[in-house]
């Protein structure tokens, strides 16, 4: 839904507390899938700006370090406009709120139709733009299943290392601080956004276990996204990614 209610204080109290007795970091939350903030009609831009900045006023209310973001689709508009809008609508959701101890994580997509984000060159032109529109931080979190679906070979040791090394050269893996650590049901440059268990898919066991050790990524919360067709699916995905990277590695689940 398009409007939803701010966090109750007690539950917000309890929140914290359990955070720090488990030490659990960082706080990730996820935007309302109905937001497009590139949307260039006035109508649905307006309500996504509004539900945006709920998010972020939610968020701060909470303490979560991060908000990932969708960057949106540019339907029936050019690129360019669509990431004029972006900045424009993102700009307008932050205006006057205190945003420092949070930052905005602009989501890569698989590239389906006209949504915006599927190459790493276009994440940094919307940050760049966003940046002059805006104060609070910006970075990046990396979908590993939108990785592969936009033809970035994440499931091989070389493509791997070419991901890495390009997504380092291009948006700096400083301000990538997040990973949905999500498998494929669809191959390489598939486009499709469909996830699949861990080791199930086209990035398969030896692919994450290659991710989740890779000492350019040791350092990064990962966190999994996986399809829950069963009781207890969550939990088998996160013992799957601990059976597969290093000892002092932690994953957790999304809750939706």
């Amino acid at each position: 839904m398009w409007r939803a209610l701010p966090p109750d204080p007690q539950q917000v109290k309890l929140l914290k507390k359990a955070r720090e007795k488990h030490d659990l970091k960082p706080l990730v939350i996820h935007d309302n899938y109905l937001i497009n903030l590139a949307s260039c009609d006035e109508d649905l831009r307006t309500k996504s700006v509004a539900a945006f900045r709920g998010e972020i006023e939610r968020a701060l209310a909470i303490g979560a370090e991060y908000l990932v973001a969708h960057p949106g689709s540019c339907k029936g508009h050019t690129v360019e406009s669509a990431i004029h809008a972006f900045a424009r609508s993102l700009g307008e959701a932050a205006g006057g709120l205190k945003t420092r101890g949070l930052k905005m994580l602009i989501e890569n997509t698989a590239g389906a139709g006209q949504i915006l984000g599927s190459r790493f060159e276009e994440l940094a032109v919307l940050r760049k733009v966003a940046t002059q529109f805006t104060d609070l931080e910006i970075g990046f979190c990396i979908d590993t299943c939108h990785c592969l679906a936009s033809g970035y070979d994440v499931s091989t040791s070389k493509g791997l290392k070419e991901t890495v090394q390009t997504l380092d050269g291009i948006l700096g893996l400083e301000n990538v601080p997040v990973f949905h650590a999500n498998d494929s049901k669809t191959p390489l440059g598939s486009h499709r956004d469909r996830h699949e268990h861990i080791g199930e898919g086209y990035i398969g066991k030896e692919g994450f276990r290659r991710i989740l050790s890779h000492p350019q990524l040791r350092g990064k919360a990962f966190i999994a996204e996986t399809p829950y067709d069963a009781e207890g699916d969550d939990l088998r995905n996160v013992q799957a990614l601990w059976n597969l990277c290093p000892k002092s590695r932690t994953t957790t689940k999304k809750s939706s």
